[in-house]
């Protein structure tokens, strides 16, 4: 099968596209045959060494669409071959994986592939973000920056629905109409943040910040965000967030965490659940935007446009 892999860290030059075996699936695992292929900026984080993989050559790729290949022997759930399916896993990059059968999700008959794929990572962490990184309410004011992303503009949908006010920040015009079609009351330029939160807030801050940005936002979270609020950092799009004296924190009380959606989805019923309740917002209209879907051989390119942080919604990857 094809594949795309790494044997070192570095640009997007050591993306290989290479032909390797077909995995074989252990009495616990799935064979996947994948049809849709999620690009997130953790793969870059593993493809530059921000964070280590494993060992090497290592494929890329942490969930995919498609259909049962192979079905598992042992364990639960039980999956028949053709069922349409989505997972979490290591080694996206590939025509065929081999998955635990606790990290595979049925598909609901009213989800596409396409869009299955597009949402279910993204998607749950947004979720479980406004659910357990901080709690919002109807009512609450929060700042979400890199509102017209993947993350940032499910973000701004599920708030909307919630009944919450959202100050959404994004780099360019484009992104920030994009941002309001999405639900934001408001949508600024990075460097009118602040000044937006004090006059929407009347100067009280915001309740939480989700901030999948990073170095450069990180500072100014602190100074936006309100007493006793909470600062999610849940991203590194413009590199790492600096060491942080824990002190700065007790000028207003505040919290800052640094969340993973696999703590939050650890258990198999805590999967399901919010799984459903994602696939039930999807089916109730939240906008699932795809930017771009790529060839697999074509994934450097991916990583290139993902990283100038110029694209809008999902890149997908097919085989």
């Amino acid at each position: 099968m094809k594949a795309v892999q790494i044997q070192k860290t570095g640009g997007v030059d050591v993306l290989e596209y290479v032909d390797v075996p077909v995995p074989e699936p252990k009495d616990d695992e799935v064979l996947v045959k994948n049809k849709f292929i999620g690009v997130n900026y953790i793969d870059t984080y593993f493809r530059t060494g921000l964070y280590p993989a494993p060992s090497f050559p290592y494929i890329l790729g942490r969930e995919a669409s498609g259909t049962i290949a192979t079905p598992n022997k042992s364990g639960s759930p039980n999956f028949e071959p053709g069922a349409r399916v989505v997972f979490f896993n290591t080694a996206g990059y590939a025509e065929y994986t081999a998955v635990p059968a606790r990290n595979v999700l049925p598909i609901p008959a009213s989800i596409d592939d396409k869009t299955a794929c597009a949402v279910i990572l993204q998607g749950l962490t947004a979720l479980t973000l406004i659910e357990e990184a901080h709690k919002v309410n109807a009512g609450d004011w929060v700042l979400v920056h890199a509102a017209a992303g993947g993350v940032g503009g499910l973000l701004v949908q599920m708030l909307k629905l919630r009944g919450a006010h959202t100050v959404a920040s994004a780099s360019t015009e484009e992104k920030r109409n994009l941002a309001l079609e999405y639900g934001a009351d408001v949508a600024v330029p990075y460097d009118q943040v602040k000044a937006t939160v004090e006059e929407k807030t009347g100067g009280k801050g915001v309740v939480a910040v989700f901030d999948g940005v990073g170095k450069v936002t990180f500072d100014e979270d602190l100074e936006v965000v309100a007493r006793k609020g909470t600062v999610v950092s849940f991203g590194n799009a413009s590199g790492a967030v600096e060491p942080l004296a824990i002190s700065r924190l007790s000028a207003k009380n505040a919290k800052v965490c640094r969340p993973t959606l696999f703590n939050y989805i650890g258990e198999r019923d805590e999967m399901e659940k919010y799984t459903e309740e994602l696939w039930g917002l999807v089916e109730k209209g939240v906008k699932v935007p795809v930017h771009e879907v790529y060839k697999l051989s074509d994934s450097k390119r991916a990583h290139t446009d993902i990283e100038g942080r110029k694209t809008a919604g999902k890149l997908l990857i097919t085989p």
